[in-house]
């Protein structure tokens, strides 16, 4: 039987490529999977999907979110690197709020963004040390919100894309 998962995610365009050096470096697995990215909403949360999509559709952001992130760290028995955001994240859920039409979120998403998965990778010091030698961004801002599909245990593949930023037309 084939198993289909969607998300919403938020993709990275990130200036200097650090993130994505570092995946395609330490997990390369990963990397050729899902290009960088953050999880917006999880498979659960955006059913009915097309409910969803209207909500998506209706969003026109004055501008971009933007997600502070910290340091690199180590989770899952240090298999795992991700770097998590600091802050208050009020403006992630705040879109989140939107985009599952809820006025308080039942489920708490903290964003960030992984380095190393451990279900296909394994960090070790060396490692770990080695990326703490990278320039890694403090913050990122989003403008477009991806739904995206992966059947097994195949690649993610865009299904599509949408703006959520406001056009101002003068």
């Amino acid at each position: 039987m084939e198993r289909i998962r969607r998300q919403l995610t938020l993709f990275i365009n990130e200036p200097n490529g650090s993130i994505e050096k570092i995946r395609a470096k330490f997990n390369p697995r990963q990397y050729h999977l899902i290009p960088a990215h953050v999880t917006l909403c999880r498979e659960d949360e955006i059913e009915p999907i097309e409910k969803t999509i209207q909500r998506i559709k209706s969003i026109s952001l004055e501008k971009a979110i933007r997600i502070e992130f910290g340091k690199a760290e180590r989770f899952a028995d240090g298999k795992g690197v991700y770097i998590s955001s600091i802050g208050s994240n009020n403006e992630f859920k705040a879109l989140r709020k939107l985009v599952l039409g809820q006025t308080e979120l039942k489920k708490e998403q903290v964003p960030h963004i992984t380095l190393m998965h451990p279900r296909n990778a394994t960090c070790t010091n060396d490692i770990f040390e080695s990326i703490g030698n990278y320039d890694l961004p403090t913050e990122l801002s989003f403008g477009k919100i991806s739904l995206i599909e992966q059947i097994n245990s195949g690649k993610w593949n865009m299904l599509e894309e949408f703006g959520i930023v406001k056009h101002n037309v003068a």
